[in-house]
Formats: structure tokens, C-alpha cells, sequence
């Protein structure tokens, strides 16, 4: 039993209690923005003219093709076969709790965006670099982006200080996706900042749910500990 108690815990969370709190707070952030773009959307347009506008005024060659580099990398061409590579060796390696948390967020993130695009059914911004499919609110890119490097984190990285450092690179790829796709005009701000804020959200709140499903039906005499 410890060895494997040992082999499905060397942790998804060192404190479960503060990953839900994280949870809630990025999909309370993230259903404030939402409520606003659906009730008061002129009044967020100016913000996201504004920043079109800062965009256009930056554009150079080396942006452009970075950015570009960022699309590409974000798109499905790119993440679908790498969800399917990490599904297939956390299946392989037996390693349930993880495979679950991986599989579970991408597919709580795809309904959501799905869903929302369909709601809103928001335009793009004009003079997009790039094509586009879809509407614009919220950034199917921005959400892919996020889920996908938040999770990687969450499953091959135990718990715990040592993981910080690839917390904040899994950050700044979800900041740095955001902002290309502004960049490129395939979306305006507040479609990639609803996006992170969902993908994030998504994939933290999975985690935190699965793990805590884990320790009360695996590990019961753990579960009151993390």
C-alpha cells in the first residue's frame, strides 16, 4: 500500500486548499470580465481599440514573424498531437491520477471555449495578419495556450517550491501567446485576457478536483493532510 500510495503522490499539490482558492479566483476574474463583455461591451471597446491601435503602431518584420512562430505553436496543428503524445505515456506509464487531470482539462477547456464563442459570437478585429475561423471571444488560442502549459506543469512536475520556476515559465508562454495573438489582430485584448484567465482556470481547477478525489478514495487517511 505505500509503495503505491508513493507512486500516485509525489504530488499534484502540496495544499490542495490553496489550489481551489486559485481556482475560484482566476474563474471569478474570469466571469466578472465575461458578465461585463456581455452586459457593457461598448464600454470595454475602447480599451481594446486603444490597444489595436498600440499594436499596429509596433509592427515590424521580427514581431511579426515571432509571433507568427506563437500561432503556429498554439494552434491545433501543433497542441492536438501533443495532447495526444502526453495522454498516450501518462496511459502507458499507468499513472491514472495524472492522465485523468490531463485528458479532464483539455476537454473542460475546449467545451468552454466552444461554447462561449458561440454565445458571444464576437467579430474580429479588422485587418487580422493571420487567418482566422470562429468568433472572436474567447481566444481559442489564449485558453490552448494556458491549459496546455499550466497542466504540463501540474502532471510532470511534483508539488511543492521547486516547482515555481516552471510555474512562471508556464506563465509567461500563456502571457506571450495572449499578446501575439493581439499582436497578429486575430483578437482584441480582452478575448485573450478572458482566454488565459479560462485555460488557467481550467486547468488548475481540474487538478485540484481530481486530487482531491484521489486522496479521499486512495489515500483516505491523506486526505485531511495537503
Amino acid at each position: 500500500m505505500t509503495e503505491e500510495r508513493e507512486h500516485h503522490h509525489p504530488s499534484l499539490f502540496d495544499n490542495h486548499r490553496w489550489a481551489v482558492a486559485g481556482a475560484t479566483g482566476l474563474y471569478v476574474t474570469a466571469t466578472v470580465l465575461m458578465v461585463w463583455m456581455a452586459l457593457g461591451r461598448s464600454t470595454l471597446q475602447p480599451i481594446d481599440d486603444w490597444f489595436y491601435d498600440l499594436m499596429v503602431s509596433i509592427e515590424s518584420g521580427v514581431l511579426t514573424a515571432f509571433a507568427k512562430v506563437l500561432n503556429l505553436v498554439g494552434s491545433t496543428w501543433v497542441t492536438a498531437p501533443l495532447r495526444l503524445v502526453v495522454a498516450v505515456f501518462l496511459w502507458m506509464q499507468k499513472r491514472w491520477e495524472w492522465f485523468t487531470v490531463w485528458v479532464a482539462s483539455v476537454v473542460v477547456s475546449e467545451i468552454s471555449v466552444s461554447l462561449f464563442k458561440f454565445l458571444y459570437d464576437r467579430p474580429r478585429p479588422p485587418d487580422g495578419l493571420v487567418a482566422t475561423t470562429s468568433s472572436a471571444f474567447p481566444s481559442g488560442h489564449a485558453v490552448a495556450g494556458a491549459v496546455t502549459a499550466v497542466t504540463l506543469v501540474i502532471v510532470f512536475f511534483p508539488a511543492g517550491p521547486h516547482r515555481r520556476i516552471w510555474e512562471l515559465i508556464a506563465v509567461g508562454f500563456a502571457f506571450f501567446m495572449a499578446m501575439s495573438r493581439t499582436y497578429l489582430r486575430a483578437h482584441w485584448l480582452t478575448d485573450v485576457v478572458a482566454g488565459t484567465l479560462l485555460g488557467a482556470a481550467a486547468a488548475v481547477s481540474v487538478a485540484a478536483v481530481v486530487h482531491l478525489w484521489w486522496l479521499r478514495n486512495r489515500a483516505p487517511d491523506e486526505a485531511l493532510s495537503g
